[in-house]
């Protein structure tokens, strides 16, 4: 084995402490203790042993902590004094972390443990630290033996002890005490204590990643799905990947499972399928694997056991061999753990966790999961959880119209639900299509049926196979109507006649073999007896559908290039004579036809005629007594009204969609209903929430339509934007970044603005590097577009994130870019100035130097020129004046640090016993080559800069009063810096009787003060 220097050991400890949690970095601290050990370099090796602690600490082999702790508590009895302060307190402090470890730690005697927690305790008290830890530790080990009344006991004293330096952090006690009520079943009294680290008012390392992975479950519990919701999308994105945290991972992955969303509780297993081996920690991995083995119960009685799951130790699982072989390992555990703890209180709370069945039917998170494959198998909904319980009230499943009334009502036997189905279908109720569906189901096993029945039966199949496209949908349709003639029902064999000509425009057949079908049609309505209730209806509707279909023969037979302008015209004089026609009778369809008219009106481009024509059509419809007819009318008005700038209108019409929609069972009408209201109210300031939670519905339809790549992904687009609206930007992140890939494919311009709204999001969360990659992506989708501005912003912004992550090589490229583009477009005069002020300060990160100060002047000269330059065509131009003043103010700024660092040179230089000449970081030697004179020189130049920008902060007027007293603070300090203290109060003074002859309404109330005590200063130091 190859020895390292103590050189090497320490720039291996800092490498490490910097390396991600896990195996690769224990391995690394392991060699790193046992190189400093055989160094003989005492002080060496009790660091490297802290180093070890902490990176088994936060990793999956935790209780490993006890050898090198141990070692280091044998360290400290040997020599106390040689550990410092911060030492000694390390060491205390992760006795805490040692009495966790034994007690998750089955190998460990019980005996043990309590004699480690007795130590614990005896060094604690002689080091004259609280018990509030110890009595912490006592707690939990107390429950985990079964022996609650001292668990109880232990609870109070962890209270009412104080609290000093050895005491957990708040966030981290919170987590505790929250725990321990919820255990005892107080969900409610558990939320409340959380509430400070759930609400982000205390944090540290591990919270609230672990909390909102523990409240998830009491929130459910207590009927506050929106806020489990929440929770989720925000917790597993702070615990993903993490592996000190994979029981909180196995917490979400339960969540999902009792939620409906077993899909993405696949998905998260399958990014964590590495972690999903026995782990060393047989604590973790309990919790871990327990919250996996709810899903995979699940799974397995959804009939989805032979699904692919995750390899466990190399072999691949299906979802059934996975939970036995889980299950296996979690069950010896906890006897190891039975045994040692002489209860079966690990067990039993392991049984109970992984038999709990759903807490809610289905709740749509907003995220994209694949769904899983279809089986034949299905698992029943425990009578407990209410079908419409998965969805927020505007998500619903509708099922059902008034009890009793509507045709959709729940009938009472075979006949009564043929009769609801067939009340159902003359009312063209959404709900007939499952009625008959269900008739077709039990007709079968029914004694003796009418043959009308069976007739009606295949009449519904014909019209599901029309409906698809099918192409025996024609053969059926022919037999229906066969059927229906035989039956003596000739209204309805005239409607097959009638359907058969709509399949036939359907499968493109020859224009007059369409229009024979037609005219068939309409002389079958005709011809039936006067005295049939239905004929002026069957009629009516034939001539409907013969103006719907000519219409679309017409454009069949008109060439691509020829105006279609005047079969609009045909079109809407035709609906105009039907509706006059039918006017005060059959209202429904008189509806219809104003619904076609308002379409052919926005054909027309005239929208302003097209929105009464949508209303009257809604009206009609509700009047009818078929108000899911008006919904179709609404949401398109609705649409129409806000590219009229009329939102107001368009909300309230969407609004009355929505409220019709209650009993429409189309997957896809639902989501649009949604979407149209979602996207109303995103343009509206305070309507974030409500956005959010139409938008969410939204994708749940879509999802449920089969239309998650297209319209659900629009639709987690406007949640996404309503979540950064709310402030919510970690639940946005984790929508968008789920929809991407879907996003992405419609279009260049969708795809740019998705990237550029996720890199701003991802921003906002302090995630630069993944956010410059999104601009960046976002960039090259723009390379090629004549415009080049909206590339030059996007490399701007990748630039200003590379530079907030500390990448200045790569931020300097994309900031060269982005100038290149602005000076393209010669029209951004202002983004061309700040990307060149930004490269002026890059250049000075590393050093500041004569040569790094001269490229840094030469970037702020241009950034002027390019101003002066604009301000001849714009003279008065406020925003080019104010960039310029930054300017002057910057450029004094760059000489007042190169000032600094060579001051600091110097003193270093001084206090260096060696002679050796070490320079200040941001310095460097040259820096320290500045004379008196040349200082003099620069803070001269300085002084001038912060006047000129001043000058110009004074000629925009009152709004730029703080800019400008920044740079006469800067000017006045100075001055007294070269002796002259007076001629940087005499600055101040002239401030002070400009702002006191302004209106009072125009001066910040603390420009006075300040600037009063600032003078004040001056004379002092005078």
């Amino acid at each position: 084995m190859t020895t390292l220097t103590r050189e090497e050991i320490v720039r291996g400890l800092a490498e490490n402490r910097e390396t991600p949690n896990g195996a690769v970095r224990n391995a690394h601290a392991e060699a790193l203790a046992g190189a400093a050990e055989t160094s003989g370099d005492r002080a060496l090796f009790r660091e490297a042993l802290d180093n070890l602690i902490n990176s088994y600490l936060y990793s999956a082999e935790s209780p490993k902590i006890l050898v090198p702790f141990a070692r280091l508590l044998q360290e400290y009895d040997k020599d106390p004094g040689a550990f410092s302060e911060w030492e000694a307190h390390a060491l205390f402090w992760q006795f805490k972390w040692v009495a966790t470890a034994i007690s998750d730690s089955p190998g460990i005697p019980l005996e043990s443990a309590t004699g480690w927690l007795d130590e614990m305790e005896r060094r604690y008290r002689i080091a004259g630290y609280s018990e509030r830890p110890v009595r912490e530790a006592e707690m939990w080990l107390a429950d985990a033996i079964g022996e609650d009344e001292r668990a109880e006991g232990a609870f109070r004293r962890w209270l009412a002890a104080d609290r000093d330096s050895m005491s957990d952090c708040r966030a981290c006690e919170l987590n505790g005490q929250g725990q321990y009520s919820a255990l005892h079943g107080n969900d409610a009294e558990a939320l409340e204590i959380w509430r400070p680290v759930l609400d982000g008012d205390l944090t540290c390392a591990e919270e609230p990643h672990r909390l909102l992975a523990t409240s998830l479950l009491p929130l459910l519990r207590l009927g506050r799905a929106d806020e489990a919701r929440s929770h989720h999308l925000r917790g597993y994105r702070m615990a993903r990947g993490n592996e000190s945290l994979l029981p909180s991972v196995g917490k979400h992955i339960e969540f999902c499972a009792l939620t409906g969303n077993e899909p993405r509780g696949l998905e998260i297993l399958a990014e964590h399928a590495a972690h999903v081996a026995p782990l060393a920690n047989l604590d973790d991995r309990l919790a871990f694997h327990g919250g996996i083995l709810v899903l995979l119960r699940r799974l397995k009685e959804l009939g989805h056991g032979r699904t692919p799951a995750v390899p466990y130790e190399g072999s691949p699982r299906t979802v059934a061999e996975l939970y036995e072989v889980l299950y296996a390992g979690c069950l010896d555990i906890t006897r190891q753990f039975d045994a040692r703890n002489g209860t079966t209180r690990v067990s039993d709370r392991f049984l109970a966790r992984v038999g709990r069945q759903p807490l809610m039917h289905e709740l749509p998170l907003g995220v994209r999961s694949a769904a899983l494959p279809l089986t034949t198998a299905s698992a029943p909904v425990p009578a407990s959880v209410p079908a419409s319980a998965a969805v927020p009230a505007s998500a619903a499943v509708p099922v059902s119209a008034s009890a009793g009334s509507g045709p959709a009502s729940a009938p009472d036997g075979f006949p009564e639900l043929v009769e609801r189905a067939r009340r159902a279908r003359e009312l063209s109720h959404p709900a007939a299509d499952a009625l008959w569906a269900e008739v077709a189901v039990q007709v079968d096993a029914q004694p003796e049926v009418d043959p009308l029945v069976r007739a009606d039966v295949a009449d519904q199949r014909a019209l599901a196979a029309a409906r698809s496209g099918a192409p025996e949908a024609a053969q059926l349709l022919s037999a229906v109507r066969d059927d229906y003639r035989a039956l003596g029902l000739a209204e309805r064999a005239a409607l097959a006649e009638l359907r058969l000509a709509g399949v036939a425009a359907q499968s493109e057949a020859a224009p007059a073999e369409v229009r024979a079908l037609v005219h068939a049609a309409l002389r079958a309505a005709e011809a039936l007896d006067a005295a049939e209730p239905l004929r002026a209806r069957r009629i009516a509707l034939a001539e409907l559908s013969a103006i719907r279909i000519e219409s679309y023969l017409r454009s069949v037979e008109t060439a691509e290039a020829e105006d279609h302008h005047g079969h609009h015209g045909v079109l809407a004089a035709e609906l105009t004579e039907f509706v006059a026609a039918h006017d005060g009778v059959l209202a429904d369809l008189v509806a219809e036809a104003e619904e076609m008219l308002g379409r052919v009106a926005l054909a027309q481009g005239d929208p302003e005629r097209a929105v009464p024509l949508l209303a009257a059509s809604a009206e009609r419809a509700i009047a009818a007594g078929r108000p899911w007819q008006s919904v179709d009318p609404l949401v398109l008005r609705a649409g129409v009204l806000l590219s009229l700038d009329r939102p107001e209108e368009a909300e309230a019409a969407a609004r009355s969609a929505l409220e019709h929609a209650a009993e429409v069972t189309d997957a896809e009408a639902q989501g649009v209903v949604r979407l149209t209201l979602a996207d109303i109210l995103l343009r509206q300031d305070d309507a974030a929430a409500e956005t959010a939670e139409h938008a969410l519905a939204s994708a749940h339809w879509f999802d449920r339509a089969g239309l998650t790549a297209d319209s659900g992904a629009q639709a987690r687009l406007l949640l996404a934007r309503a979540y950064a609206g709310n402030g919510r930007s970690a639940e946005a992140v984790e929508v968008l970044q789920s929809a991407l890939a879907d996003l992405l494919e419609h279009g260049d311009q969708q795809a740019v603005f998705v990237r550029e709204f996720l890199g701003d999001l991802l921003r906002r969360l302090n995630e630069p590097r993944p956010a410059a990659e999104q601009y960046l992506l976002a960039a090259e989708i723009a390379k090629g577009w004549e415009d080049p501005r909206p590339q030059a912003g996007l490399a701007q912004s990748a630039a200003d994130t590379l530079s907030d992550a500390g990448l200045a090589v790569e931020a300097v490229a994309a900031y060269e870019r982005a100038l290149e583009l602005h000076r393209l477009t010669g029209d951004a005069p202002v983004a061309e100035v700040r990307v060149l002020r930004s490269l002026a300060w890059l250049g000075l990160r590393e050093e500041v130097t004569a040569a790094t100060v001269a490229g840094a002047r030469k970037r702020m000269a241009e950034a002027a020129g390019v101003l002066e330059a604009a301000l001849t065509t714009e003279p008065e131009a406020p925003g080019l004046r104010s960039e310029l003043a930054q300017t002057w103010h910057q450029l004094a700024q760059v000489l007042d640090r190169y000032v600094s660092a060579n001051e600091q040179s110097d003193e270093e230089e001084d206090g260096d016993s060696t002679g050796t000449g070490s320079v200040a970081d941001g310095g460097s030697e040259s820096a320290t080559r500045l004379d008196g004179a040349e200082v003099d020189a620069l803070r001269l130049e300085e002084i001038e800069l912060w006047d000129r920008a001043a000058r110009g902060y004074a000629e925009l007027g009152p709004d730029y009063l703080r800019d400008r007293f920044q740079c006469l603070n800067n000017a006045a300090w100075t001055e007294q810096e070269r002796g002259d203290a007076q001629a940087g109060a005499a600055r101040v003074s002239v401030l002070i009787d400009e702002v006191r002859a302004l209106p009072e309404d125009d001066v910040p109330d603390w420009v006075l003060p300040s600037a009063e005590r600032l003078l004040a200063q001056l004379n002092e130091g005078e």
